[in-house]
């Protein structure tokens, strides 16, 4: 990571921390930078950009925010994330409310898209799985999650018998929203365990 990155992410952690705990990882070749786990901003070549919806846009337009271009083949892309000039950084406490809706702004696209979650669109649920969910009962990620793992394999189990162990890893790898192969060893090994226990019934 460059010294420009590294001061930028150290400002950044910084100045936004009333808004929660404030996190980065790379992303997009630069680093994302997220308040409890919801990303409100970016930091591209040592810069900070804050992501914008149609809401926001006049906001950032009027502190005379840039929106984040980059080329893709030739081709100049626009993204909705908007500069914060040496400007704004001057103004903390305008700076800081811009970020707050920003963060706001994202929190409530992240329940809009939970809300309109498909059981297929979890890691690991395809289109089988999906319909054996819905005969079991199960029709929404909600309801799932209410079952859990386990309580959801043995709903399958008695509609079809001869399911794998492959399912239950995928079912909790669905609830924890990672690639099955992804479980942790001990969390895996227990349910093995589980499964070996049901299968000796």
């Amino acid at each position: 990571m460059k010294n420009t990155y590294q001061d930028r992410i150290s400002q950044a952690v910084s100045f936004f921390s009333p808004l929660g705990t404030v996190t980065t990882r790379s992303q997009f070749g630069g680093y994302s930078i997220a308040a409890d786990k919801v990303m409100f901003g970016l930091i591209l070549d040592g810069e900070l950009y804050l992501r914008g919806t149609r809401q926001s846009e006049h906001l950032y337009m009027a502190e005379g925010m840039q929106k984040l271009i980059y080329t893709k083949r030739g081709v100049p892309v626009s993204l909705n994330y908007y500069l914060v000039n040496d400007r704004l950084w001057a103004k903390g406490e305008t700076l800081l409310a811009l970020a707050g809706q920003a963060l706001d702004e994202s929190r409530e696209d992240r329940r809009l898209r939970a809300d309109n979650l498909r059981l297929k669109d979890l890691p690991n649920i395809g289109q089988g799985i999906e319909r054996l969910l819905w005969k079991a009962g199960i029709q929404d990620v909600e309801s799932l999650r209410n079952y859990g793992a386990k309580s959801t394999y043995l709903k399958l189990r008695a509609i079809k018998k001869n399911l794998s162990v492959k399912v239950l890893f995928a079912l909790e790898g669905a609830l924890s929203g990672r690639h099955s192969a992804a479980i942790p060893p001990v969390q895996r090994s227990e349910l093995l365990e589980w499964f070996e226990r049901l299968s000796c019934r």
